[in-house]
């Protein structure tokens, strides 16, 4: 079987979780919530900035902190940056527990409260 491609492992990543959906959108495979909330984006070469990346939502205060502790693996990605999301790279090797961590935590933060709560991800975060 042939080794499974970013695009494969994010989207496996996103779609595994509640009534979440993939569509184009600005030409990028990209991860919504209801078919309405963006949470996750995947990005090849965004305006030939040379990174394959996933621009993501991200709690309040995360962005700055992985940022400053981490730039070769994350960064503040344009357009989005001003609003807390986090760019995370897919070309350094990052561990993927990290990625997929990543991407739980944008769907914990644009997902509605009753369907977080459905979800029983927030009590598995939470270690109850």
């Amino acid at each position: 079987m042939p080794e499974k491609t970013p695009l494969d492992r994010v989207r496996e990543l996103c779609l595994s979780l509640p009534e979440t959906s993939e569509r184009l959108s600005h030409g990028q495979p990209s991860f919504f919530i209801r078919e309405k909330k963006t949470f996750v984006m995947y990005l090849d070469d965004h305006h030939g900035d040379g990174r394959l990346a996933l621009w993501l939502a991200a709690p309040e205060g995360i962005q700055q902190a992985l940022v400053e502790a981490a730039p070769e693996h994350y960064f503040r990605p344009p357009y989005v940056g001003h609003r807390g999301w986090l760019g995370v790279r897919l070309d350094r090797d990052l561990a993927w527990d990290e990625i997929a961590g990543a991407i739980e935590d944008a769907y914990l933060t644009v997902a509605p409260g009753r369907l977080v709560e459905a979800s029983g991800l927030a009590r598995d975060r939470d270690g109850a």
